[in-house]
């Protein structure tokens, strides 16, 4: 299904710009009066990462004359193998001025405004005003909910996408473009479990599945704002890089949708941390009380040197994250097998259980699972590797 551009065109193209976008001038379904509609655009980018950086790149190329980035993080070498709109003088710089920058070398004609900010029930309403579409490059799952219902409360349609490991997907949520249009809450209506889908942190993502996903999302913002070809509106398309094999589902408009449905619930802006859940409530509750510092652990583990204690200290994060780095005199065992019963077999009963994974919400998850179990003395440590490297060994790698 098609649906007329999102916006009016520019008055005109001037001759630099001509020569341009001469490309696209020469495509009959684009043409002068396409281009002039993307000059005519404003588009915001909800982050300057994975799928924000080639979405950015792409937008600024094809003429769209207004880009907006919202992006409060900061560059870090680990962000370089995939966030291609960034460099190596750019770590510990701001994302969104050093994506700005490149975008001013990519194309100098596109104005580009900088929101340097999380964004937040506070602000999220005022930032996307104006805009005639967003293009959605969030990583998780709460700021996704709040996206997608602030996009519907102002009538503005977005492009999403998602990426993790090898497989990748994009939709357009377009309830303002059609009556029957879902929304993202008709095709995810809860987010899932917490601990249940790692995050690319966690599980990794390859580099030029970024690429894939933020083409899509450009080519649909595109053809959204000028008009032509058939937008994924209803749509599921989901890439397998592995198999190099495309599938594309439909997405029905749910009537009982909390937010577009014929009795919404939602009818503004909610707690979506609260809904999305960072640990569910079990780890919350195994970790109140159960939490220690890595300089805690930094002590406990001299005293295990000394002969003064004993406990067993256990990361649970996947072997290809152990490789990385470590956390010395831990012993290995993932999640997945404190989920299916496993590991409880390799546990001793007449030691304490200290359990860590990169950051302290997968090892809080755990601990719930062990102190069901009967170690009622089990802890988990705050932070994680990342905290242990941070504070007590710096010489060790970040992932």
């Amino acid at each position: 299904m098609s649906f007329p551009p999102l916006v009016e065109p520019a008055d005109e193209l001037t001759i630099d710009e001509v020569r341009r976008y001469s490309r696209h001038l020469i495509i009959p379904d684009v043409g002068m009066s396409g281009q002039k509609r993307l000059k005519n655009a404003r588009v915001l980018v909800i982050g300057a990462g994975g799928l924000g950086s080639p979405a950015l790149l792409y937008l600024a190329a094809a003429g769209v004359h207004t880009l907006g980035i919202a992006e409060f993080d900061e560059v870090d070498e680990s962000n370089l193998q995939r966030q291609i709109i960034h460099g190596q003088s750019d770590i510990g710089r701001s994302k969104a001025q050093s994506a700005k920058e490149s975008i001013a070398e990519t194309n100098p004609y596109v104005n580009v405004i900088v929101h340097e900010q999380r964004l937040d029930n506070d602000n999220v309403m005022e930032v996307f005003r104006g805009y005639d579409l967003i293009v959605d490059g969030t990583d998780n799952f709460a700021t996704r909910y709040m996206v997608n219902d602030a996009a519907y409360f102002l009538g503005i349609p977005y492009v999403w996408g998602s990426i993790y490991r090898f497989d990748g997907q994009a939709s357009v949520f377009a309830p303002s473009l059609a009556d029957d249009a879902p929304c993202y809450r008709c095709l995810y209506p809860e987010p899932p479990p917490p601990g249940m889908v790692p995050s690319c942190a966690e599980g990794g993502v390859l580099g030029v599945l970024c690429a894939s996903i933020g083409s899509i999302q450009v080519n649909e913002a595109i053809k959204l704002l000028t008009g032509i070809g058939e937008p994924l509106v209803g749509k599921l398309m989901i890439y397998d890089a592995l198999e190099m094999e495309y599938r594309k589902l439909r997405v029905r408009k749910d009537p009982h949708c909390a937010l577009c449905g014929e009795n919404p619930t939602v009818t503004g802006l909610i707690d979506y941390e609260s809904f999305c859940g960072a640990v569910s409530d079990e780890a919350a509750e195994a970790a109140a009380g159960s939490t220690i510092s890595v300089t805690t652990l930094e002590h406990m583990l001299k005293e295990r040197e000394e002969g003064t204690r004993d406990f067993l200290l256990v990361d649970v994060r996947e072997p290809n994250e152990y490789e990385i780095n470590k956390i010395p005199g831990s012993v290995l065992i993932p999640k997945g097998d404190f989920l299916n019963g496993s590991a409880l077999e390799k546990l001793p009963s007449d030691k304490q259980i200290v359990m860590h994974c990169k950051s302290g919400v997968r090892s809080a998850e755990t601990l719930a699972i062990v102190k069901g179990a009967g170690y009622a003395d089990a802890v988990h440590v705050g932070g994680g590797v990342v905290a242990w490297v941070n504070q007590i060994d710096p010489s060790q790698p970040t992932y």
